[in-house]
């Protein structure tokens, strides 16, 4: 294996992020017991902008949620049925091992308007799949799921890249490339220790391999670089989320113990950071109104398009009987 690139953030007290709002996202059209649909979105997990509406995607629930950004109004996309025709995997059903686990999510500029690609973690086998959802102008998107194992194990073979525990937590479209978050929350195993990483995929080369797996190689996994994050609480921060405001890559992460990558622990707090090009990465706790720590775990980060100083968070409670709530979040400092 090749050298390793390794970066190691810093907490920057010129920055500040604090939560100025926090609303529950409920689904307009409420429960469907017939969709399995439940009354809210259960676990964002990652956010990403289509269609001037911000689009939530889960990991235990097979929905995207469309979030009107002026009224915060939810809309429910149903993904394709999973497991016993089921769109709902929690541990009370005893079907948590069947879900799609999609924690990463990415908006691609395309010829029917915006693309939008749901990565499953690939912290098990059966979370290797890509949701793909378009033609968002003529009421609902069409909706694909591809099986992508073998992208995943060229992902999982870059040990630079995967650490000991693969486990995808954000993309981001760089303009002819999609950038993937790992994060570094697994066990160490075979003296491999877990990785917060980054690497990049060309898309013209993962856009067909999407389109048809069978016939086309998955891309290989370039700019490999590794993070240090940093600690909250004695608990080592980890990617969850990244997004572009204004030519600045800024990303989320959350200080987890958790003692894998697919069992969640306790919850230290979240942070926000941004990554300068001259390789200097910069973050700050992520703070409520009163200016406490936020005691959550933030999964999903976006940004509005005209930036301002904002920025927008999701927070899962790791409950299912807990809607997620969507966070404005007011960016103090020079981000």
């Amino acid at each position: 294996m090749a050298m390793i690139r390794e970066i190691e953030a810093t907490e920057d007290g010129g920055l500040s992020a604090r939560v100025v709002s926090r609303t529950p996202l409920l689904y307009e059209e409420g429960a469907d017991p017939g969709e399995d649909r439940p009354p809210h979105v259960r676990a964002g997990s990652s956010l990403a902008w289509v269609d001037g509406r911000l689009a939530v995607v889960q990991d235990d629930a097979n929905f995207v949620a469309l979030v009107d950004p002026g009224t915060l109004r939810a809309a429910a996309v149903p993904l394709p049925r999973g497991h016993g025709g089921k769109r709902q995997f929690d541990d009370e059903r005893g079907t948590k091992v069947h879900k799609l686990d999609l924690e990463a999510c990415v908006s691609v500029p395309g010829e029917r308007g915006d693309l939008l690609l749901a990565f499953g973690s690939g912290s098990s086998p059966r979370r290797e799949r890509v949701a793909l959802l378009e033609g968002w102008s003529g009421g609902e998107p069409a909706v694909a799921l591809r099986d992508a194992s073998a992208l995943y194990a060229r992902l999982r073979g870059r040990e630079d890249f995967a650490g000991s525990e693969l486990n995808l937590e954000g993309a981001v479209w760089m303009g002819g490339r999609v950038r993937l978050f790992g994060r570094g929350n697994g066990a160490p195993r075979g003296g491999v220790a877990p990785a917060d990483a980054t690497c990049d995929l060309e898309w013209e080369a993962l856009r067909a391999y999407l389109l048809d797996p069978g016939a086309a190689p998955p891309p290989e996994p370039r700019d490999v670089v590794r993070y240090r994050l940093g600690e909250l609480d004695g608990l080592r921060l980890g990617f969850t989320d990244a997004a572009l405001a204004g030519g600045r890559l800024l990303f989320s992460a959350a200080a987890e113990d958790s003692p894998d990558a697919v069992r969640d622990g306790r919850v230290a707090g979240s942070a926000v950071g941004v990554f300068d090009a001259t390789d200097r990465v910069r973050w700050t706790v992520l703070r409520d109104a009163d200016g406490a720590p936020l005691a959550a775990k933030v999964e999903g980060l976006a940004v509005p398009p005209g930036g301002g100083g904002r920025a927008w968070v999701v927070v899962d409670a790791d409950d299912p009987a807990a809607p997620s709530e969507l966070c404005a979040v007011e960016l103090g400092g020079r981000w």
